[in-house]
C-alpha cells in the first residue's frame, strides 16, 4: 500500500525564521544556534503547511517554535472553516488506525440519553468486530451498556468513563427480551483488549422478494487492505460484486451508516463497481488545491477516473439507480462516493442527514529527521464531481428520513426487519409494512466511531504532492 510522505528539498518557501538566521550567519560567520528538538518539529510542520494546506491564504500566524507541536500546528490552522486538520504523535500508528489496526475490545457505540427525567448515559452496542474479545464474550448489536468498571454513566461523567474502554474494563449491561418487550439485565462481562484488523466488508447478503432480488453490503470504512496484503478489501469487494453480478441481483444497497471515510483509493474502486458503463475515460472527482500548488500545471486540472471493472454491476442495476443507508456518521470517502455517481445515476438515501465534509487529506511524516514522530493530516484539496458540484459541506438529506436509535432495540444488521434496511427494501419493493413499531424519542449524544481516526477523513493516496522545483 502506498503512503504519501513528504520530503522538504522540493520546498520552495522557506521558513522565515530560517532566513534570518542565514543572513545573520552570512554577516557575522557566527555559528547558528542548534534547533531544539520543538523548534525543528515546528519548523517542518510550518514547511508543510506553507506548501500544501488548502487555505494557505488565510493560515495563521504561528505561535512560538518552542510551544509543543501539538499547539503549534494548531495555532496555524483556519478554524472554525477548517473543522478537519490534525496531528498525530506516531505517523505509524496513524497509519495504522487508518487501516483499521487499533488496540481495542472489539465493539463500537452509540449513545443516548436513557430519559429526560434522569441524567443517566446508555451506549447501544451498534456492532462487534470478528473475532474480537467483545465477540468471544457473547456481545451483541442491540445490547445496552450501563456501567463500565462498576460505574454508572451520566451526564456529568460519561466522556472520562468511555476513556476506559481502551484498557481493560468491566460492562453492566441489558438485552432486549423480544417476548417481555423489555430490557432484561445480563451477567456483567470482563473484557479484555487485543490489536485488531478490522474487515471493513462487514456483511453481504442478497435478498429475493416477489421478483426483485437485491444485493446489500455492509461496509464500515475504505481501506484498500493491510501491511502484506495490500489490496485485501479492494479485493474483497470485487468478490462480493462478482457474486451479486454472477446471481443477477437488480437492485443494490450499500450501508454506510457507520462509515467514517477513509482511502481515496477504495472509494474509487467501490464505484467503479456501480456507475453503469464506465471506463477509465470517464471523470470520478475532481481536485483543486491551494492557490501555491494551483501554480503548477501538473495540479491545475486534476482529474481522478473511474476504473474499468470486469464486476461492474451498474447495467443491470434497475432504474439506474442505487440505495445508500446513510446516518451522521456517514463521512468524507462516503460523501465522494455518493458525489462522485449523481452525475451518472441516481442515488436514493434512506436514513439520517450525512456530516458534511467535501475537503480531503493527505498522511504526511517527516523522512528527514528521523526523531521526529509525528503524523500530519492537513487539509489539502477539495473534491469536485464531474459537473463540478461540491455543496455538500452541510451534508447529503436523505430522500427518506429514519433513526435506528428511534426504535425498541437494535436488531442484526442483515435482519429485513432492521429498521433502516426494512425502510429500504419497501421503497425498492413499493410494499410499505402495515405495522409501524411506535417511535421511541432518543436524543443521540454520539458514537464511538466519531473517535476513530478514520473518522471524517478522506485520505488522498493517488495524488502526488512532492512539488520539484
Amino acid at each position: 500500500m502506498k503512503y504519501l510522505s513528504y520530503n522538504k528539498a522540493g520546498l520552495a518557501l522557506v521558513f522565515g525564521a530560517l532566513i534570518f538566521l542565514n543572513a545573520c550567519k552570512d554577516k557575522t560567520d557566527d555559528p547558528v544556534p542548534e534547533l531544539s528538538a520543538n523548534a525543528k518539529v515546528n519548523t517542518w510542520i510550518q514547511e508543510v503547511m506553507d506548501e500544501v494546506y488548502l487555505w494557505l491564504d488565510d493560515m495563521r500566524n504561528p505561535i512560538s517554535l518552542e510551544s509543543e507541536p501539538e499547539d503549534y500546528f494548531e495555532s496555524l490552522l483556519f478554524r472554525p472553516t477548517d473543522r478537519f486538520s490534525v496531528i498525530y504523535p506516531d505517523y505509524q500508528e496513524l497509519i495504522n488506525s487508518l487501516s483499521g489496526v487499533s488496540k481495542e475490545a472489539g465493539y463500537e457505540i452509540t449513545l443516548a440519553r436513557e430519559s429526560s427525567t434522569n441524567n443517566n448515559v446508555i451506549a447501544f452496542i451498534t456492532y462487534t468486530k470478528k473475532g474480537s474479545p467483545a465477540e468471544t464474550a457473547g456481545l451483541k448489536r442491540g445490547d445496552l451498556i450501563t456501567h463500565i468498571n462498576g460505574v454508572r454513566m451520566t451526564l456529568d461523567n460519561y466522556q472520562e468513563i468511555l476513556g476506559q474502554r481502551s484498557e481493560a474494563h468491566s460492562i453492566s449491561y441489558l438485552r432486549y427480551n423480544e417476548s417481555s418487550s423489555n430490557y432484561v439485565a445480563q451477567t456483567p462481562v470482563d473484557l479484555t483488549t487485543s490489536v485488531l484488523s478490522e474487515d471493513p466488508n462487514f456483511l453481504d447478503s442478497i435478498y429475493t422478494i416477489g421478483n426483485q432480488k437485491i444485493g446489500y453490503v455492509v461496509y464500515h470504512f475504505f481501506a484498500p487492505g493491510i501491511e502484506g496484503q495490500a489490496t485485501r478489501y479492494d479485493d474483497e469487494m470485487d468478490a462480493v460484486f462478482a457474486k451479486f453480478k454472477a446471481e443477477g441481483i437488480n437492485h443494490l444497497i450499500l450501508d454506510f451508516r457507520y462509515n467514517g471515510g477513509g482511502y481515496q483509493s477504495s472509494a474509487i474502486n467501490l464505484a467503479s463497481l456501480i456507475a453503469p458503463n464506465v471506463t477509465n475515460d470517464d471523470v470520478f472527482t475532481k481536485i483543486k488545491y491551494n492557490s501555491y500548488l494551483m501554480g503548477f500545471d501538473q495540479l491545475k486540472n486534476v482529474q481522478i477516473k473511474f476504473e474499468s471493472k470486469p464486476q461492474n454491476l451498474g447495467p443491470i442495476l434497475s432504474g439506474n439507480k442505487v440505495y445508500i443507508i446513510t446516518s451522521s456518521r456517514t463521512a468524507s470517502a462516503s460523501e465522494l462516493i455518493i458525489n462522485g455517481l449523481k452525475p451518472y445515476m441516481e442515488v436514493f438515501m434512506v436514513g439520517g442527514l450525512t456530516y458534511g465534509k467535501n475537503v480531503g487529506s493527505i498522511a504526511i511524516e517527516d523522512e528527514e529527521n528521523p526523531s521526529n514522530k509525528y503524523g500530519l493530516l492537513p487539509i489539502v484539496s477539495q473534491s469536485f464531481n464531474k459537473n463540478d458540484q461540491s455543496d455538500y459541506a452541510s451534508g447529503f438529506q436523505p430522500n427518506i428520513q429514519g433513526n435506528e436509535l428511534s426504535q425498541p432495540t437494535l436488531l442484526p444488521l442483515g435482519d429485513t426487519n432492521e429498521f433502516l434496511l426494512k425502510l429500504t427494501l419497501e421503497q425498492i419493493t413499493g410494499t410499505p409494512s402495515p405495522d409501524r413499531i411506535q417511535m421511541i424519542e432518543r436524543i443521540d449524544m454520539g458514537s464511538s466511531i466519531e473517535k476513530q481516526t478514520r473518522f471524517g477523513r478522506l485520505i488522498d493516496d493517488q495524488t502526488n504532492l512532492k512539488v520539484k522545483h
